[in-house]
């Protein structure tokens, strides 16, 4: 009872325009604002500023760099997927064609290695893959190549990191670059 008669009490005190703990409108519709001038909105600007560098890979309109034909790995690519296995950890790097490191996942990180039994298994490059899949996503990247060696390609472990990156999402495969 005690409660209900300070409510009311409290009720005007907060319908005073000055109060500012509680707005009551008293109009049912919301106020009209002026419009502007319709052709304004289909006016072009002269000249446009792209604010999205990789704007162009996506479109795949972006040009390659095709280095030299006897240089190995390629360098016809916008994003590459490259692994580097140490005596105690693996690292998955996703590299733009400009040569910074993008998107990268590790058995060094703590975050990765309190769930591991250990950090250089076929197990590990799994996991290692679904991180970077998950990460590479976040980051809009859904293309890469991957181009292992001959005796990457036959490892059980890079086959398992591979088939966990396409799991999560990300294709290892860039689409053709369109000419025009």
């Amino acid at each position: 009872m005690a409660l209900r008669s300070r409510f009311w009490e409290l009720l005007p005190v907060c319908r005073n325009p000055g109060c500012g703990v509680a707005a009551i409108s008293t109009r049912s519709t919301p106020a009209l604002k002026p419009e502007g001038d319709p052709l304004d909105n289909e006016a072009v600007a002269p000249q446009f500023t792209n604010r999205n560098p990789r704007n162009l890979e996506l479109l795949a309109v972006a040009r390659k760099e095709r280095g030299w034909g006897t240089v190995w790995p390629s360098r016809e690519f916008w994003h590459r997927l490259r692994v580097i296995r140490t005596q105690h950890h693996i690292e998955a790097l996703v590299e733009h064609r400009s040569g910074q490191v993008v998107v990268s996942a590790s058995t060094r990180e703590w975050a990765i290695k309190k769930h591991l039994y250990r950090t250089k298994n076929v197990v590990a490059c799994e996991s290692i893959g679904r991180v970077l899949a998950e990460r590479c996503l976040e980051a809009g990247i859904n293309f890469m190549v991957y181009q292992p060696t001959p005796w990457e390609a036959a490892s059980d472990s890079m086959k398992r990191l591979q088939s966990a990156v396409t799991e999560g999402g990300v294709v290892l495969q860039e689409p053709r670059r369109i000419y025009e």
